[in-house]
């Protein structure tokens, strides 16, 4: 009976999503599923990195501190951080698609009224709004590919998005900076609530990545016991921190950098843009050279050594050197660190939680989240060439720690991840299956 299910729930998997015999989502719709993840991950970080270069602006424009701006970005960290944790039981048990369209509808609205926020605490309030409302398409395109694969098949897709929606940071300084010296900060919102706008068209388009078979079923509260089985779940809390940890590093990166460029070194928004766009490319560049490595894992201690390295040696700089092409030297190690180390933390802890990949996906972005909120608004503390210098290093040894607890785990992308009380995910078929075995065997 059992093999029966399986089978017919493949079948059902297949025939919804037009899959190739290869297992692989085929032809048109293989293209444009690929185009839509990226969207949705470019649209989580467009929410956070457009307005970036207007931070300094909004200083002087709610007449009120770089503390207080900066947690713009920490309430939207925690509207993204509590929406995917709300949203990804409920993914499970109502299926991606549903999810998706009302995270946008919520977005849209926080957009639209953030515009017209009077005081920085109304704005705030509204960022936190958009950040429940972003959650749902940030989440989700992680957790989609999930459902469709597995091993370094999953790699490869996760990969591939995280390659091209490189493009996605690298441009929405630029967009953000150039938007912002033409109409001020409030246009860069109405270009984010068009995003969600046109998300909202394409999502009729998407075929649920989620069958009804495989959906959580039984009393409401079931949808959420799934986290305390993740969490009892040594190999994915390790791979989950690993993520959070060097997402730290990034927000230490990316809420201090408007204030060190343009108020420190004195360069223009656009120019800030430039610089950030940039740099974007090497997270980009990072996480297409973790796929080289065998098991996938050494990528993570690779990347954890390096960023190490380069926080040591921005700590030393920051206190002796005070130079901006010192700062931007050393950050391009760093991005492609945290790409390389953003594959890894992904694809491994996905692996571990397919089973149940909303829950797993949430907390991915929680943590992720927590570490970001955190320290977004302590690198504003003092001199933020200082603050932001050990804030990194200390997030970079953390990193290290779990990089090397993940090194010990057995071998990656080849155990069958651990049950989380729901039925079982089919199986791809077996020629995939076969490849992605034989991948992972070479690892």
């Amino acid at each position: 009976m059992e093999n029966t299910n399986t089978s017919a729930s493949l079948k059902s998997t297949q025939g919804s999503l037009s899959m190739s015999g290869t297992g692989l989502p085929s032809g048109g719709y293989y293209a444009f599923l690929i185009l839509y993840l990226v969207l949705l991950s470019a649209f989580g970080s467009f929410v956070n990195d457009m307005y970036l270069p207007t931070l300094p602006e909004m200083v002087r424009s709610f007449h009120t501190s770089r503390s207080t701006v900066q947690l713009g970005l920490t309430f939207g960290m925690i509207g993204l951080g509590f929406g995917e944790l709300i949203l990804g039981p409920l993914s499970d048990r109502f299926g991606r698609k549903p999810i998706l369209i009302g995270s946008l509808i919520v977005f849209a609205i926080g957009a639209i009224c953030s515009v017209w926020s009077k005081t920085i605490h109304v704005f705030l309030w509204w960022r936190l709004v958009q950040g429940l409302g972003a959650s749902g398409g940030y989440f989700l395109a992680r957790t989609i590919p999930a459902d469709l694969y597995k091993g370094r098949a999953l790699a490869k897709v996760m990969a591939l998005v995280g390659a091209i929606n490189g493009f996605a940071p690298a441009s929405a300084p630029v967009i953000g900076g150039l938007v912002a010296r033409s109409v001020g900060w409030q246009g860069i919102f109405w270009i984010l609530f068009g995003f969600s706008a046109i998300l909202l068209i394409l999502t009729p388009a998407f075929k649920e990545s989620l069958p009804k078979s495989r959906r959580v079923t039984g009393h409401f509260g079931a949808a959420f016991r799934n986290y305390g089985i993740l969490a009892r779940n040594r190999h994915f809390v390790v791979h989950v921190m690993l993520k959070g940890t060097a997402l730290g590093v990034l927000f230490a990166y990316i809420s201090s950098a408007p204030f060190i460029i343009q108020d420190h070194y004195g360069f223009t928004q656009l120019q800030f843009g430039l610089f950030m766009g940039f740099n974007a490319l090497f997270v980009a560049c990072g996480a297409t050279l973790a796929l080289h490595f065998k098991p996938l894992k050494r990528a993570a201690v690779f990347g954890g050594r390096g960023l190490l390295l380069v926080a040591i040696a921005q700590f030393v700089c920051f206190y002796t050197v005070d130079n901006v092409w010192v700062y931007e030297a050393l950050n391009l190690p760093m991005l492609v660190c945290l790409g390389m180390l953003f594959t890894v933390g992904n694809t491994l802890a996905m692996n571990e939680g397919r089973e149940c990949a909303g829950d797993a996906s949430a907390l991915i972005g929680l943590m992720g989240y927590v570490f970001g909120a955190t320290v977004s608004p302590l690198v504003g503390l003092g001199d933020m060439l200082h603050s932001t210098a050990i804030t990194i290093l200390v997030l970079s040894v953390l990193v290290l720690i779990f990089a090397r607890m993940s090194r010990v785990l057995p071998a990656d992308l080849t155990a069958t991840p651990q049950s989380a009380g729901r039925t079982a995910a089919p199986e791809l078929p077996k020629n995939s299956v076969a490849s992605a075995s034989t991948e992972s065997r070479e690892g």
